[in-house]
C-alpha cells in the first residue's frame, strides 16, 4: 500500500511534456501577438484590427463549437462571459492595438505582464483571496519596473506617455476580466466560454464595421496575413492550447511560463520589426516581471495544495 502511495505521489510530480509543451506554444504565440499588433496596425486603425481579429476567430471557434454542441449556460452565466468577452478581447484589444501605435511592441509587451499584480489585487478585494505579504512587496518592486520602462520609452518617443496610459486601460481592462471570469470558469466549459465571450466581444467591436470596411481594400497582404495570424492563432488556437495545458498542471505553475511572453515579444520584434526597446525599459521589465512573480508566488506550505482552474 505504502509502495502504491508512493508510485502515485511520483506519477503526479512527474512533468507532463504534453502539458509544457502547450503551455510554451501558448506563451509564444501571445509573445507575438504584439509583433503581429504592431505590423497590422500599420494598415487597421485600433478598433477594425480589434473587430477584424474578432471575427477570424468567430469563424474558427464557431465551426468547433458547431461540432461540440454545448449547451447553453445559465443566463446569469452568460452575462458575466459577455461581461469578460468586452472586456478582455475588446476594450483591451482596442486599448493595446492604440497604443502600439505608439510604442514599440518589446515595451507594449513588457508593461502588460504587470496584469499578475492588478489581479491579485482585484481578487483580494472582490473573491476574498487576501492581500498576502507578498503582494505588497511584488507590487512595489513591479510599479518601479514600470517607472523605468515609462521613464525610459519616454525619452525615446514622442507623445509615449498616452501610449503607457493606454496600456493602463488595457491592463485594467484585461485584468478585470479575469476576475470576472474566473467564478464562471466553475460552472462552464473553458472553450465555451472562450467562443462566447469572442462573440460577445465582436457585436461590441461592430460599431467598427464602417472603417474596417474601408480600409481593408487599401490594406497590403502582409497586413492582412497579421490580422489572420492574430485571430487565428494567439485567439482561436493559444486559448484551446492553454485550456489544454491548464487541464493537465497545476494552475500556478502553468502561470509562470506566462513571464515568458515579454521575451518572445522583444525577440521577435527585433528579428520582425527591427525594434529595440530602450535598455533601461528591458532593465525595467525584468524588474517588474520579478516584482510580478513575487507577488504571486505561493507560500512554501500552499504551493503543494495549488491545483486549481485559472
Amino acid at each position: 500500500m505504502g509502495q502504491a502511495s508512493s508510485l502515485s505521489v511520483a506519477s503526479q510530480a512527474r512533468p507532463d511534456t504534453a502539458a509544457l509543451a502547450a503551455g510554451l506554444f501558448t506563451v509564444t504565440l501571445w509573445g507575438s501577438a504584439f509583433v503581429g499588433i504592431r505590423a497590422a496596425g500599420i494598415a487597421f486603425s485600433p478598433g477594425s484590427l480589434a473587430l477584424a481579429r474578432l471575427l477570424v476567430s468567430c469563424v474558427i471557434l464557431g465551426a468547433v463549437a458547431l461540432i461540440r454542441r454545448d449547451p447553453i449556460p445559465a443566463r446569469r452565466d452568460l452575462v458575466q462571459i459577455a461581461v469578460y468577452g468586452v472586456l478582455w478581447l475588446a476594450v483591451y484589444s482596442t486599448a493595446l492595438n492604440a497604443a502600439e501605435r505608439i510604442v514599440d511592441a518589446g515595451t507594449a509587451s513588457l508593461l502588460v505582464n504587470v496584469g499578475p499584480v492588478v489581479v491579485a489585487v482585484l481578487a483580494g478585494l472582490f473573491l476574498n483571496e487576501g492581500f498576502p505579504r507578498r503582494l505588497f512587496a511584488g507590487s512595489a518592486i513591479a510599479f518601479v519596473g514600470c517607472a523605468l520602462i515609462g521613464f525610459a520609452t519616454t525619452q525615446t518617443r514622442s507623445g509615449a506617455w498616452v501610449g503607457i496610459a493606454l496600456l493602463a486601460v488595457a491592463v485594467l481592462a484585461y485584468s478585470t476580466a479575469i476576475v470576472v471570469q474566473k467564478p464562471v470558469l466553475a460552472r462552464v466549459p473553458p472553450f465555451q466560454v472562450t467562443f462566447i465571450g469572442v462573440v460577445a466581444a465582436t457585436i461590441a467591436c461592430l460599431p467598427f464595421a464602417p472603417s474596417l470596411y474601408a480600409e481593408l481594400p487599401r490594406a497590403s497582404s502582409s497586413a492582412v496575413a497579421w490580422t489572420v495570424y492574430l485571430g487565428a492563432f494567439p485567439t482561436a488556437i493559444g486559448f484551446a492550447t492553454w485550456a489544454f495545458a491548464l487541464g493537465r498542471t497545476r494552475a500556478g505553475q502553468l502561470g509562470t511560463l506566462t513571464y515568458l511572453a515579454p521575451l518572445v515579444a522583444v525577440l521577435l520584434g527585433w528579428v520582425v520589426l527591427g525594434e529595440k526597446p530602450p535598455f533601461l525599459a528591458l532593465a525595467g521589465g525584468a524588474l517588474a516581471l520579478v516584482g510580478v512573480y513575487w507577488a504571486r508566488r505561493a507560500p512554501a506550505a500552499n504551493r503543494s495544495r495549488e491545483d486549481r482552474p485559472h
